[in-house]
């Protein structure tokens, strides 16, 4: 016992130290205790916390231990061991027959274990990480209690078997544990070992050597080693405690850098557990700084006790002063000057509809004996304790209460929350991280205990807090594995964390009292030995002797059986117990309690208590008395004013223009956010699941689905009326009622089901219409309708969402979009939510990296910017809450124990309502019984309508969620403002969510008048409506259900929210009713800054005294209820008293005296409302600060329109004197409060009458001041580490639970989206939750594909953003069912041939042949594509003709273009975008025809012109096979099928069509299976090789014909070449096949069809004639399909003798004149029918990019074939902007800058150095030809009447140049050209049949000039030669050129000559 140093203690030292630490605690203002052991141990410099000396004490077992029982000076004496046998094993892990001991290598093998024996872990201390196995007879270990363990030994060797050891030292010996020290049993066998669910051995639980004797033997500080960590024994691992860290534990770590990683945000309060956890000094320095950067870490009181806990041994060399501890010892001392700690909460979310009624008590349990609850506790506590059940083990249940059960509440929260914790590590189990353990029971008690013991007298527990210091101890203890697990792959043999000891079940009742020793009681332990019973037994006994007053928790704990803990902890504070009992009730239940109260007369006792308030007696006696006095006087005095300023307007005297109610304007946000709606359901349409086919709808239909609040229904009625929906989407197109709009809002209520039913059944009959679910305010009534069928009998609304909405029609109907709405949609964000995230869509923030995004010119104020407003940097903060409120709540808690406190809180605040009014009205007397926030509220809602020439007010908004409650308190009201004869200056409005609202006839008139409105039966429906009303709206129903508040709201009293149920949702939704937007044009800053000078002169000063009156008036005895004077200042340092003392401070002179305020910590608190006069208000101009100061002040008002209600003159200097006098303040603060009377500003009473300013305008630049509830307000305003709100971390519904305690806060950085998915991860629904079946549906993914999610803040504007979305959805599905097609009159018809013959028979369905052949060719192009063209001559041209205008650029080409935009018919051709269940199987998605069930055939033909063989291949669909001749099935392709002529079938189309396309694979118009009317039909797309893949994965059901692949780079011309050639070559293998089976060759039918990929719907003009012969017809037009034109076409007779067949392009100016003639000989275009029999010479020039069917129609002419238009048939082409002809770009080959090449560097002289280009060189040439032509034919340009002489070939060479076509074919059909003179020659890749002799037939002016274009410069000298062209032309060497062609891609070359 005497071997002490400094090191260690004396056990009177330590009493003594350990009693003055408390005395010291309990007399402290300072809440935080001097940690015990540091004023034991060394000096402050030396305070570094040693593994060692955990709590260290000295007593008796240090002399049992031998470990420190020898004087300092000594060196320690070793144990002299016996020498080992010679031979034997010494290897430690082994014993001497060498057989491994070792739990790690031998948990798996069988064990035997004699009878009577237990097995268990030996500790070595040469293996620290490892526990030794030993077979130990147990009648030598002790029992549960730590006795009656038989001294001696007996054990066996599991290795070698040996039996019968019967002296510890001989077995120690034996298993080699090579001690230093006496061998003792205590000291080495450590723990049970137990086998797992694996049937491996692990680690069980310690075994407990000694009993908790702690309160018999205050000498003997702990059990076992008395530390909390035992020592790590001799010789170990002493790397624990030098600099140098080991392998598994942190490196040290200088100061201030905490360790990186997860936890270390969270310094742990565990990590006094876990020595090899994190490294750090606890010197005052490091706790200063934890102080500073963990703010968010709850303020401990015990833990310092851990933290300086002395050297260690001398022995342990490697320690020294400076080298940090292994252990972070110290739990930072962080906020411990805070006035509030951050989880000021509640706990325990109630669980709605799975906890019974919350006082339910366990059923009768066999063991324990019952308690009985005394019959008198509630009226001896002044509330109910809560009991919380805790730690139970695996025998212990909870006790049987008996007797007075109504009197305590017991709740299994703690409970579960202790589970949940204990599931922690089950995370890592994914690591084979079996080392981990879950935090201890005993632990996750302490931790309780220190959390309790830091919290304030104020605050109450939270759940969420609890969890969160779990997980931080959790992951401190076990970083260094953490991380391990986290960073490398599992190690065999993990460093276990077994080396520390963990808190023991004995050791827990002692240290849960040290802990409480240091917190004044607030804390008490009570250790019982037995059972709970017991200490619940001596807690009540406590409770009715009065023992317990200042103590606020009760922990129980009953360490008894064998290491096992029963504990429970009872809420005894009077605050706390109430709050938190009534936190357990369901709002049903609390809305049932407070009935009964109400009902039961419960409630009379307070009003009594009121009434002996008042000094003159009752209050109403008083009101009677001044109602008798003032009736005849005040009242018309007042009346007048007010009428008189309701009158002004009608009288022509100045009005108020700052009324007005807002147009209906859609802002940027709504629209962006009604946009990214629409881009959502369009991609639900793109997605592949084809859950939204899009393109088959053709309107928009919709029902907005809302809660049962008749506001918001009319609120909901009234958006729509004024958005213009309806008519928008063609709902409505007679005029617009308001029973038509109510078809589209439903009102969730009873009558909901019938009209839902009607929905359903039209969106089931209307399969062509998309209906929009809308489920607004989404967030309630989330109840699964399983629930309701339980309690349907109760209310039939409850569950009816899950009914209506998620009902099987609406999930399986394709035509209907379900889109939630809400501001709070965390409970849809569950892990079983029906919701994709990818559907979800957020509120976009209002500017993102600093832009703004969307400029708006209101700004919103939301809960974010109310909480901004707290901190520093603002005057005013627009949150408060009532101190002097708050405090008589309390005490009348205390008077009143068996009131609900929202009863209490309603009467209080009624009470003080009605004194205010009093008050203002005259009685000043009343001033004390109300306080200053009421009193500030009611002055500036009864003078306000005075301040307006129009009487206009502000609305109050008094929350009472309680139904009852609220009607008291409107009857309240109304009979104090009829006795004080203020009915006419404020409405009371009783706002209750199933009635409309009641207005009276005085003021329905005024607002008529404000608003304009002539109805003589209007009265307001929407609290919008009440725009400038003076009233108080008391706002009821246990919910808002979306009600919008006019900007007149300019209080927004939520005093009496149930602040007992926090959750995220509930709490965000009453703040949400002060959402509000506030107008640009004021900066923000001044708005908050003005407001505290609004009534300043009639506030009475909320000063100490007053408060301490209310406490005195209230107070039952204890006098620990008045608060000291800094106590009382700190938590007031926010509330709006203290704000407005401040506020009054406004010149820098005062700033000192305010601030030199008692209480050191109030100086910090001070800069926080800093004063309001800041540098935006001194740099205005001096009349611009008088005038904003002016405006703001009532008093002068008041004194001008009643002089007998002017303030009593001491009012406003009651100040105490810490108060800012009023009597030195400077001018500008005394105008600024007001006071006209003041002699010292004589132009201040001027100044207020010229601006008196109208509190709407004041309210719009202005959001509301909100006050709330104090424990809300802490809630609300204390942030965590990252500086969220406390608030957002809470529980987010009522209906959702927490997957699991193991999850990481949310961060106030995470996006809406981040916090969605965060969610989503970490809550799950309760049973009683719509969603929570969802999973179990057996799909993987539970998402409904056509569900969204709309969220975004309060009043922010959804309604009209989804209403704008209708609007824009409908506006798009009108836009798909459109098309914009080429709308342009042709050209060129006054230049119509004028012939002596035209085609007369109007009424011809097909042309007469003969008659035909008579017809003259039309030479000139009419289509208006080609306007840009060169015009072709014939000899029927009148020579000399106007010019022609001026022509486009050709870049304006496409833009130019007129278009006209068409309904799409049901004949239209459709691109990739449209599905509808009739074409599936056309295109390929069906079931039957997989996408890639298609084969790929080469098909080769010689041709000669080509001098190759071509080899094409066709892609042919398993499907499409039929169309086509095989040598066997599967084999080589051998023909298309053709039909016959005489075939008379309407059941198919005869001719195959074509469709060349290139870059149009997604818009190309492929599909026809509408446009043929469903008729078979035999379809080829022709695509480029390289386009093949992406057009196969669009159209895998197409044909392609594959162009080989040196056409790659060709145009159009290719194209139709090839389809011609291998027209004709089919046409003859068919011929050939079917001539086999004796069908004659000319009947097998020898048409195409070749149509553009953009033609999309064809028309028929029908003609009415008046006659044969008569000029006089009508005509119609109308849309047909294409089988209907192509029988018809195909019906024709003679039909083989035309070569090829047009129609007219559709224009809407076509006129009789180009529809008179059915048929015209001309050019056709775009979609022909072509005959490749007699077309078999005429071939398309496979080179042509452009104007390549030009070019053809005038070879077929020439050739002598017919060419024939059917004008009475029209086809409309679409306008593509992609691929196409515009799919060449013309870019430099050499370098890749994207400079434009213009066409004048198209060609170059040969052998230059020209930039060489990469394109074709045909394409160069055209290209160059259609713009720079005038180069080459000077004289032609604008010369029409002589013409460029064009040979065999048609190429474009620009408008302003005219061309003559002729053929050098023999027999060739040409125009006369005698009487031409030509101004030029082009001869282009001429061959042998032009010959000399023919070109001499034709005159050319002089100065011509000739252009000859060959492939090479050689071929380009023999033509020359051969046409003898030198004989008649000039020519220069300078006047040859060549395409900017490198040589490699073949440029062709030009040579141009002048005509001598």
């Amino acid at each position: 016992m005497g071997n002490s140093y400094a090191g260690q203690l004396k056990t009177t030292r330590f009493e003594e130290v350990l009693h003055s630490s408390i005395e010291a605690s309990l007399r402290s203002n300072s809440l935080v205790p001097r940690p015990v052991f540091s004023q034991l141990y060394l000096e402050a410099e030396q305070q570094l916390s040693a593994l060692e000396g955990g709590s260290r004490v000295d007593n008796e077992e240090e002399e049992e231990e031998g470990e420190g029982g020898l004087e300092p000076t000594c060196p320690p004496n070793p144990y002299q061991m016996h020498p080992p046998p010679e031979g034997c094993c010494t290897t430690d892990g082994f014993c001497q027959a060498g057989k491994d001991l070792r739990l790690v290598s031998i948990s798996n093998e069988p064990v035997e274990v004699p009878a009577g024996f237990l097995l268990v872990g030996a500790k070595s201390p040469s293996l620290p990480d490892h526990l030794l196995v030993c077979a130990v007879d147990k009648r030598f270990l002790p029992d549960d209690n730590g006795h009656n363990a038989l001294l001696g030994f007996s054990g066996n060797c599991v290795g070698c078997g040996k039996k019968g050891f019967c002296y510890f030292t001989e077995f120690s010996n034996h298993i080699n544990l090579k001690l230093t020290t006496q061998p003792k049993k205590q000291k080495h066998l450590k723990y049970y070992l137990v086998r797992n669910a694996q049937g491996a051995l692990t680690k069980g639980p310690l075994i407990c050597w000694r009993g908790s004797e702690f309160r018999g033997r205050p000498t003997t500080a702990g059990p076992c080693s008395s530390s909390l960590f035992p020592p790590l024994d001799s010789s170990g691992p002493l790397a624990a405690f030098s600099s140098e860290p080991t392998p598994g534990t942190n490196a040290s770590i200088p100061l201030g850098a905490p360790p990186a990683g997860p936890a270390c945000d969270h310094p742990s309060l565990a990590a006094a557990t876990s020595p090899a956890v994190s490294n750090g000094q606890d010197s005052p320095k490091r706790q200063q700084l934890v102080k500073n950067k963990l703010a968010a870490v709850p303020r401990p009181a015990a833990l310092g006790i851990f933290s300086n806990s002395g050297p260690p041994k001398k022995r342990h060399k490697g320690w020294s002063p400076e080298s940090p501890s292994a252990a972070d010892g110290g739990y930072p001392q962080g906020g411990g000057n805070r006035a509030k700690y951050e989880s000021s909460g509640l706990s325990c979310v109630p669980q709605v509809g799975l906890v019974g009624p919350a006082s339910v008590t366990l059923p009768v349990v066999a063991s324990g004996e019952p308690v009985s609850v005394p019959d008198n506790l509630l009226k001896i506590c002044k509330a109910k304790p809560v009991i919380f059940k805790g730690k139970s083990s695996s025998h212990g249940n909870f006790p049987y209460l008996c007797g007075n059960l109504n009197d305590v509440v017991v709740s299994p929260l703690l409970y579960a929350c202790y589970q949940n914790s204990q599931s922690i590590s089950r995370a890592y189990e994914q690591y084979g991280a079996s080392a981990i353990q879950p935090i201890s029971e005993e632990m996750q008690l302490l931790l309780t205990v220190y959390y309790l013991v830091q919290l304030a007298a104020d605050q109450v527990p939270l759940m969420e807090d609890l969890e969160q210091i779990f997980l931080r101890s959790w992951r401190e203890s076990h970083l260094t594995e953490i991380r391990q697990y986290q960073q490398a792959p599992p190690q065999p043999f993990p460093p276990a964390p077994s080396a520390v000891a963990p808190v023991t079940s004995a050791q827990l009742p002692w240290l849960a009292g040290l802990a409480a020793s240091s917190c004044n009681d607030s804390v008490h332990i009570i250790e019982c030995t037995y059972s709970l019973a017991e200490g619940l037994s001596e807690m009540f006994r406590l409770l009715i002797e009065g023992k317990l007053a200042k103590t606020n928790y009760v922990v129980i704990i009953c360490a008894c059986r064998n290491a096992a803990i029963d504990s429970c902890i009872a809420v005894t504070g009077k605050y706390q117990a109430r709050i938190l009992s009534e936190s357990l009730l369901t709002p049903a239940e609390y809305q049932k309690e407070v009935n009964y109260e109400l009902v039961t007369g419960k409630v009379d006792s307070l009003g009594a208590f009121f009434s002996t308030l008042c000094p003159e007696g009752d209050i109403d006696i008083l009101l009677d008395k001044f109602h008798q006095e003032n009736q005849g006087h005040i009242s018309s005095s007042l009346t007048a004013s007010v009428t008189k300023s309701a009158s002004l307007d009608v009288g022509g005297a100045p009005a108020c223009t700052s009324y007005s109610l807002e147009p209906h304007r859609i802002r940027p946000f709504q629209l962006a956010v009604a946009q990214k709606l629409l881009s959502h359901v369009c991609s639900i349409a793109d997605s592949s699941t084809q859950s939204l086919d899009l393109g088959s709808f053709e309107k928009v239909d919709f029902l907005i689905c809302i809660p049962p609040s008749e506001v918001t229904y009319q609120q909901t009625l009234f958006h729509v009326w004024h958005s213009g929906v309806l008519l928008e989407l063609g709902l409505d197109k007679e005029h617009m009622t308001k029973q038509r709009v109510e078809q589209y809002v439903l009102k969730l209520d009873a009558e909901a089901q019938t009209k839902f039913k009607s929905f359903l059944q039209n969106s089931f009959q209307n399969p062509h219409t998309l209906f929009v679910l809308i489920h607004d305010h989404a967030h309630w009534d989330l109840v699964s309708s399983a629930v309701h069928n339980l309690y349907s009998q109760s209310d039939p609304s409850v569950g009816l969402v899950d009914r209506l909405l998620n009902c099987r029609e609406v999930k399986e109907a394709p035509n209907i979009v379900t889109l939630h709405v809400t501001s709070f949609p965390y409970a849809l964000q569950t892990q079983h939510t029906l919701v994709s995230p990818y559907n979800e869509i957020h509120w976009p923030a209002s500017y993102s990296n600093g832009a703004d995004l969307y400029p708006e010119n209101k700004k919103y104020f939301g809960l974010s910017e109310f909480i901004e407003s707290t901190l520093s940097g603002h005057s005013l903060p627009l949150l408060r809450y009532d101190s002097s409120f708050e405090a008589m709540v309390t005490a009348l808690g205390k008077r009143f124990p068996r009131l609900h406190s929202a009863v209490i809180r309603t009467f209080v605040l009624v009470q003080h309502y009605a004194a205010a009014m009093m008050a203002v009205s005259g009685l000043s007397q009343m001033k004390n019984y109300t306080s200053v926030e009421t009193l500030e509220i009611t002055q500036n809602l009864i003078n306000s309508p005075k301040q307006c020439p129009c009487g206009h007010g502000l609305m109050v908004l008094l929350r009472v969620p309680c139904s009852p409650l609220a009607a008291v308190a409107y009857e309240r009201l109304a009979h104090v403002r009829a006795r004080l004869a203020l009915e006419q200056h404020f409405e009371i409005i009783l706002g209750n969510p199933s009635s409309g609202i009641t207005v009276g006839k005085h003021f329905v008139k005024q607002l008529k008048m404000w608003q304009k409105i002539e109805d003589a039966e209007w009265r307001p429906q929407t609290y919008l409506e009440l725009e400038g009303l003076p009233c108080i709206l008391i706002f009821s129903g246990m919910d808002p259900h979306g009600e919008s508040l006019p900007r007149s709201l300019r209080y927004c009293d939520l005093r009496l929210i149930n602040s007992s149920c926090l959750v995220r949702t509930a709490l965000e939704q009453e703040l949400g009713l002060a959402a509000y937007f506030v107008s640009n044009e004021v900066p923000l800053e001044k708005g908050p800054r003005n407001e505290g000078l609004e009534s300043d002169a009639e506030k009475p000063s909320s000063t100490d005294n007053e408060d301490e009156e209310l406490c005195v008036c209230f107070e039952t005895g204890s006098t620990s209820e008045k608060r000291s004077p800094v106590k009382r200042e700190r938590p007031r340092s926010r509330d709006s008293a203290s704000s407005c003392r401040s506020s009054k401070a406004s010149s820098s002179a005062l700033c000192g005296e305010t601030s030199a305020q008692p209480g050191g910590p109030l100086q910090g608190e001070q800069t926080r409302s800093p004063q309001p006069c800041g540098p935006s208000e001194e740099g205005r101009g001096p009349g611009d600060k008088q005038r904003l100061r002016a405006s703001q002040g009532p008093p002068a008002v008041i004194s001008r329109h009643s002089p007998g209600l002017a303030p009593q003159p001491d009012s406003s200097l009651k100040t105490s004197q810490r108060s800012v006098q009023v009597s030195v303040t400077s001018s500008s603060q005394l105008s600024s409060s007001g006071s006209s009377s003041s002699p010292m500003v004589p132009a201040a009473g001027t100044l207020v009458l010229q601006a008196t300013q109208c509190s709407v305008t004041k309210a719009c630049q202005q959001p509301p001041v909100v006050f709330l509830p104090k424990l809300v307000y802490d809630m609300v305003t204390s942030t965590d580490s990252s500086g969220l709100p406390k608030a957002a971390s809470l529980l987010p519904s009522h209906s959702v639970m927490w997957a699991s305690s193991f999850r990481p806060l949310l961060s106030k950085t995470m996006t809406s989206t981040e916090q969605s998915l965060y969610y989503r991860q970490w809550t799950v629904p309760r049973p009683s939750h719509m969603d929570y079946g969802n999973r179990a549906e057996g799909r993987v993914d539970g998402f409904h594909p056509r569900r969204l999610l709309l969220s975004g803040p309060p009043q922010i504007g959804k309604t009209g953003a989804y209403l704008q979305f209708l609007s824009i959805l409908s506006r798009m599905l009108i836009r798909l069912t459109e098309v914009d097609v080429y709308d342009e009159e042709e050209i060129n018809i006054n230049l119509r041939e004028e012939s002596d013959w035209h085609y007369l028979q109007l009424s011809d369905p097909w042309p007469d042949l003969e008659l035909f052949k008579k017809l003259p060719f039309d030479y000139i192009i009419h289509d208006p594509k080609y306007e840009d063209a060169s015009l072709v001559c014939s000899h029927h041209q009148s020579i000399k003709r106007e010019d022609r205008g001026p022509s486009r650029k050709p870049d304006d080409l496409y833009v130019r273009r007129q278009t006209a935009r068409m309904r799409l018919s049901k004949y239209a051709a459709y691109n990739t975008y449209h599905h509808c269940e009739h074409c599936h199987q056309y295109m390929g998605f069906h079931p039957r025809y997989q996408l890639y069930e298609s084969t790929l055939h080469a098909f080769a033909f010689s041709y000669s012109m080509l001098g190759e063989e071509i080899q094409l291949h066709f892609i042919i669909p398993k499907s499409k096979e039929h169309h086509f001749v095989f040598s066997q099935p599967g084999g080589q392709l051998e023909s298309m099928r053709l039909p016959l002529v005489t075939d008379k079938s309407h059941e198919y189309i005869k001719s195959p069509t074509f469709t060349p396309t290139t870059g149009r694979h997604e818009h190309g118009l492929f599909n026809l299976y509408h446009a043929m009317d469903g008729a078979s039909h035999l379809h080829v797309l022709v695509v480029k090789e390289y386009e093949m893949p992406i057009y196969k994965k669009y159209w895998p059901n197409h044909i392609m014909l594959v162009l080989p692949s040196i056409f790659n780079s060709a145009g159009v011309g290719a194209a139709h070449f090839l389809i011609k050639e291998l027209s004709y070559h089919n046409l003859e293998l068919e011929r050939n096949r079917q001539e086999e089976l004796g069908i004659k060759p000319q009947d097998i039918w020898p048409f195409i069809v070749i149509s553009d990929d953009s033609c999309v719907m064809w028309n028929v003009v029908d003609i009415d004639g008046g006659g044969e012969r008569s000029r006089e017809f009508s005509w119609s037009e109308r849309n047909v399909s294409l089988k209907y034109i192509m029988q018809h076409i195909e019906a024709a007779p003679n039909i083989t003798h035309y070569a090829l067949i047009g129609m007219r392009k559709w224009s809407s100016k076509t006129g009789s004149r180009e529809v008179r003639a059915p048929f015209s000989r001309c050019h056709v275009h775009d979609f022909i029918v072509l005959n490749v029999d007699l077309t078999q010479n005429v071939q398309y020039n496979q080179n042509r990019f452009l104007c390549d069917d030009v070019d053809f129609n005038l070879r077929v002419h020439s050739a002598g074939l017919l060419l024939c238009r059917f004008n009475r048939f029209s086809v409309m082409k679409k306008q593509i902007a992609v691929g196409g002809h515009r799919s060449f770009h013309i870019t430099s080959k050499v370098s890749d800058n994207p400079v434009a090449i213009v066409p004048a560097q198209y060609i170059c002289a040969p052998d230059s150095k020209h930039t060489f280009l990469a394109a074709p060189a045909q394409l160069l040439l055209e290209k160059f030809l259609q713009h720079h032509s005038h180069r080459f034919f000077p004289l032609s340009l604008k010369n029409h009447g002589h013409p460029v002489l064009l040979v065999d070939c048609y190429l474009n060479l620009g408008s302003q140049i005219s061309v003559c076509y002729v053929s050098s074919r023999p027999h060739s059909l040409n125009i006369s050209c005698s009487d031409f003179m030509f101004s030029g020659l082009l001869l282009y890749l001429c061959d042998s049949f032009v010959g000399a002799s023919f070109l001499k037939k034709f005159h050319f002016l002089k100065g011509a000039t000739l252009c000859v274009i060959c492939q090479d410069r050689n071929s380009l000298r023999q033509t020359v030669v051969r046409l003898e062209l030198e004989d008649q032309w000039q020519f220069r060497l300078r006047d040859e050129f060549q395409t900017a062609n490198a040589k490699e891609d073949r440029p062709l070359f030009f040579l141009t000559g002048r005509h001598i």
